[in-house]
C-alpha cells in the first residue's frame, strides 16, 4: 500500500503515486535512512521533522501494524500553535508513506502505541515488534554539493580527507 500526504494534503491510497517531479530530480534524491525498532508501547510523539531536513520524506513501516495519526498545525495572531483535529492513517506491514509540501511542513505525525491507544475501526490493533525505515535528505548537504558542482570543487570530500589528518 502506498500512502501519499501531499500538497493537498490527500489522504489517499493509490497504486502510482510519487513525489511530485522537482522533487524526484533531486540529487542525492535521499541522503540519510534511520532504521528504529520499536518495541510493543513504544511509538513517536507528535513533530514535524526538522528544517534542516530538504522537502519530501518517505517511511516505510514494517512488521506490525499501527495507527499513525497526522494533525494540521496552524498559529493564531499571536503565533500561538493550534492544533487541529487528527486523522488517522491505518498502516500495514509494508505500507509507504510519502510526506511534502504542506504535509511536510504544516502537519505533525505521531504513532502512540501506549496501550489502548492503537485503536482502527473500533478494534485495538495487537501489536508486536515494529521496525520505521526513514529516507529523508539533509538539506546543507545538498547546497553543498550544489555549490560544489558549480565551482567545480568537492568541498564534501576535502572536508573528509581533513578530518581523517
Amino acid at each position: 500500500m502506498i500512502l501519499w500526504m501531499g500538497e493537498e494534503t490527500s489522504n489517499e491510497v493509490a497504486e502510482d503515486c510519487s513525489f511530485p517531479a522537482a522533487l524526484l530530480w533531486r540529487e542525492p534524491f535521499f541522503n540519510q535512512l534511520i532504521v528504529n525498532v520499536y518495541q510493543p508501547g513504544e511509538g513517536i510523539c507528535a513533530h514535524v521533522d526538522l528544517m534542516r531536513f530538504e522537502d519530501g520524506i518517505a517511511v516505510v513501516s514494517l512488521e506490525s501494524s499501527c495507527v499513525m495519526h497526522f494533525t494540521r498545525v496552524d498559529s493564531d495572531m499571536d503565533g500561538h500553535e493550534q492544533e487541529g483535529k487528527k486523522i488517522p492513517v491505518y498502516l500495514t506491514p509494508g505500507s509507504l508513506v510519502l510526506m511534502w509540501g504542506e504535509a511536510r511542513y504544516l502537519w505533525k505525525h505521531e504513532i502512540n502505541r501506549k496501550p489502548g491507544f492503537q485503536v482502527w475501526r473500533g478494534e485495538e490493533i495487537q501489536q508486536r515488534q515494529r521496525t520505521s525505515v526513514t529516507l529523508r535528505s539533509f538539506a546543507i548537504l545538498n547546497k553543498l554539493r550544489r555549490l560544489d558542482s558549480s565551482l567545480g570543487l568537492n568541498s564534501l570530500q576535502d572536508a573528509a580527507l581533513c578530518s581523517t589528518s
